[in-house]
């Protein structure tokens, strides 16, 4: 089997699903968990070739032109997404069921992975921390903005091991809004904004590149969702 599609990490899964697939226009996904019974890679092997995922990027942009829609398969651990692009395509008819990543973004970890209008009024891939997980964490970091030193508050945020997506910066720094604004009623000292780190890690989804592999690392820059 040619087709990568076994993330190394949360992070690598993550990068793959927003900026290579849903930035590429592959919005409608089903996600599942692979039993324990059950061998992953052979869960895999099936799907590619069920919903002819394993294609190279010239036959998916003959499809494009013809109207067919193209699916996009990944898995970390047992958890995965089936994603697809807008056309025909037995995935439609497969999976009744499928959501739209522009209205229901995908949970994964602790994020949330959607398409959204950016602050520039154009639509981006949307990686943010999930609101449930946000919730916990500011009703943690608040319970002990005025119990810690400065530094031990540096240690918790720098902690925090979300990727600082643009939307979770925003998160990020309202976080530390909030547990200074209660340092400041108390007259203690604030967080200073180095305590957050800002500036997401490029990873390799996949780890280093299998020479037989067909699918391409795609790699857009920073920006591409710094808007979203």
């Amino acid at each position: 089997m040619s087709y990568r599609c076994e993330a190394i990490s949360i992070e690598g899964f993550v990068q793959q699903l927003a900026i290579s697939y849903i930035g590429h226009g592959y919005w409608f996904y089903v996600t599942g968990i692979i039993p324990e019974r059950k061998d992953p890679r052979r869960v895999d092997e099936k799907l590619l070739e069920q919903y002819d995922a394993d294609l190279s990027k010239w036959t998916r942009a003959r499809h494009r032109r013809a109207g067919l829609a193209n699916v996009h398969y990944i898995r970390h651990g047992r958890f995965f997404v089936l994603i697809a692009s807008r056309g025909r395509h037995r995935f439609f008819e497969d999976e009744p069921n499928h959501k739209d990543v522009r209205r229901d973004p995908i949970r994964f970890a602790g994020y949330s992975i959607g398409y959204r209008m950016g602050v520039d009024r154009r639509m981006h891939p949307s990686v943010r921390i999930h609101p449930d997980e946000y919730r916990t964490l500011k009703a943690y970091l608040l319970s002990i903005a005025c119990h810690r030193s400065v530094e031990k508050l540096i240690g918790e945020f720098r902690r925090i091991r979300f990727e600082p997506y643009a939307p979770v910066r925003r998160q990020l720094l309202n976080l530390l809004r909030a547990v200074n604004r209660l340092r400041a009623e108390a007259g203690f000292e604030p967080v200073p904004i180095s305590a957050l780190r800002l500036r997401r890690r490029v990873v390799k989804p996949f780890g280093e590149p299998h020479p037989a592999s067909c699918t391409p690392i795609q790699r857009p820059a920073f920006d591409s969702v710094a808007a979203a």
